[in-house]
């Protein structure tokens, strides 16, 4: 066994019936890889669903089971009972290509631990479609999504990673943050002197979140993990990440300026409402004509701005939590990640 694709799973059946059907069209030798599932203590039937489901095509699938303990953990408990050579993370909202494995294959041996980007499937909705081009565009990222090779070091993913055996018994598994144990896990392998790398050709469709509110929780949690990991590690905190906290600070200072020079008010709003226009402009004409759609267009506009100020939002909390009240680790919206029970207990 070469390769073992580990998901972790938590009440998301209709998207592991998705991944699987897709995967079934894989162009690879079935003896070669498995799609091994952690179960994080869901109640929708998956268990039931995966005991029984037959491949089509030969696919190898197998699951564990454990209390809801959060992703990371699930990812440790695939690790540590997968016996392949590769552990290929991908998260269960993800689809395949049909030669997502030949491609990743192609350049896994360049490297300790690589990943490819993701992108939008032709079926997925206008929503989605906005959303996927709000995570992947330059103008939404900064390009730090890994969309296309660039200078400097390439930390995969859990949406879509891979990590030789030896890199797991050497740094050992993801550790217990509540968000981003990824990037934490890509930047100690970085740290161990391990090569990444990206392959750009392995990408993987990623439906992400289903509704603006999923979405804003999402995109708030990752603000917050960005200030957590650049306590552990300084070399994930770069001037980029905080230019949306600038973003809702430096409106907030523009309405006190405004109303500290009301004479200058009109000037004030005027300006920013040009500089605002124009990038909202640039992204409905980018992902319009992207996506030959008006619609996907604007809803690229609403889906950029919430990443844009959610991002912003998480960061601002949790300089807040760390500077000012002292936290070790701040904290955003933690359902789904916990069990009712430990939410309680909080």
């Amino acid at each position: 066994m070469k390769y073992s694709i580990i998901v972790a799973v938590y009440n998301r059946l209709d998207e592991v019936k998705e991944l699987l059907d897709s995967a079934e069209a894989m162009d690879f030798p079935r003896e070669s890889f498995e799609i091994f599932f952690v179960d994080d203590g869901s109640q929708d039937g998956f268990k039931e669903f995966i005991e029984s489901y037959q491949s089509e095509s030969g696919i190898q699938t197998r699951a564990v089971y454990q209390k809801n303990q959060g992703p990371g953990a699930a990812r440790n408990n695939g690790m540590a009972n997968a016996t392949s050579d590769y552990f290929i993370f991908v998260d269960s909202d993800c689809m395949f290509p049909p030669d997502y494995l030949s491609e990743l294959d192609k350049r896994v041996s360049d490297y300790d631990a690589c990943g490819g980007p993701d992108t939008d499937h032709p079926s997925f909705s206008p929503l989605l479609k906005a959303i996927s081009y709000s995570m992947t565009s330059f103008i939404g990222t900064g390009g730090t999504r890994g969309g296309g090779e660039k200078v400097g070091k390439f930390y995969p993913r859990s949406f879509n990673m891979c990590v030789s055996r030896k890199v797991y018994e050497t740094i050992g598994g993801m550790n217990k943050l509540r968000h981003g144990q990824d990037m934490d896990f890509s930047a100690r392998i970085v740290e161990a002197g391990f090569k990444t790398g990206l392959v750009k050709d392995a990408f993987v469709y990623h439906k992400r979140r289903t509704s603006l509110a999923k979405f804003y929780r999402q995109i708030f949690n990752w603000g917050v993990a960005r200030i957590n990991l650049g306590r552990l590690h300084p070399s994930l905190s770069k001037p980029i990440h905080f230019l949306p906290a600038m973003v809702v600070l430096g409106i907030v200072f523009i309405a006190l300026m405004s109303i500290i020079f009301p004479q200058f008010a009109v000037l004030i709003w005027s300006v920013l409402g040009i500089g605002f226009g124009a990038v909202c402009l640039f992204a409905f004409l980018e992902s319009g004509g992207k996506n030959r759609s008006i619609k996907i267009g604007f809803l690229s506009i609403f889906t950029l701005n919430i990443q844009v100020f959610a991002y912003g939002f998480g960061l601002i909390k949790a300089l807040w939590q760390t500077k000012v009240l002292g936290k070790d680790e701040a904290e955003g919206f933690v359902r789904n990640y916990y069990s009712k029970k430990k939410l309680e207990s909080r």
